[in-house]
């Protein structure tokens, strides 16, 4: 096996767990889970924990066209079912991968788009760890490794354990940042208490 190979099984994997961690954050954000008012940096970890799953991606992806063992080609890695090669298998994170994309891409634009517009495609975050958990389990060949496997179950124990307490629980409201910035003075009341 060459370098190649190795790459493509570590990148996906490790995108696979950085995508499930921002999932799991996620719905701990969105779920109530910290106290209120939660800490800054916990979205900022979310953030980044998506924003390198999609970089782990494309070494993922990038990795597997340069590898010699299985031929991949631009139409096998951007088309659904096109592979020969486990297709059904590479067809889930085929869908992950544009999931991911969908998810990361409009979490950037937030500022830009309508709220309701960013809340329904970043409800794709659950089909994106589906998917991404299913490609991993059928096409990945680090998942059938003891290793492996654990991570794949405790990660996904988590998401499952905070999607049952956000879906069971109240709707949430938004929950504001902690933050850093000094306390404003409203220098008109001091005035009014010296006169």
């Amino acid at each position: 096996m060459n370098w190649t190979w190795y790459a493509a099984r570590a990148g996906g994997f490790v995108a696979w767990g950085l995508a499930a961690a921002s999932v799991a954050l996620g719905l701990a954000l969105s779920g109530k889970v910290f106290r209120r008012p939660r800490p800054a940096w916990t979205m900022d970890m979310h953030r980044f924990l998506g924003g390198l799953a999609v970089i782990f991606t494309v070494v993922h992806v990038a990795a597997v066209m340069m590898d010699q063992y299985v031929s991949f080609g631009l139409r096998q890695v951007f088309v659904p079912l096109a592979s020969t090669w486990h297709p059904v298998a590479v067809a889930w994170g085929v869908i992950a991968m544009y999931m991911l994309l969908a998810v990361e891409l409009t979490s950037l634009a937030r500022r830009h788009i309508p709220r309701r517009l960013w809340r329904q495609v970043h409800l794709g975050s659950f089909v994106l760890f589906g998917t991404s958990t299913i490609h991993a389990l059928t096409a990945g060949t680090d998942t059938a490794a003891g290793l492996g496997m654990l991570g794949v179950v405790l990660l996904a124990t988590a998401v499952i354990a905070l999607m049952a307490r956000r879906i069971s629980g109240p709707s949430p409201s938004p929950q504001p940042a902690v933050e850093h910035a000094p306390a404003r003075v409203d220098v008109s009341r001091r005035v009014e208490q010296v006169a």
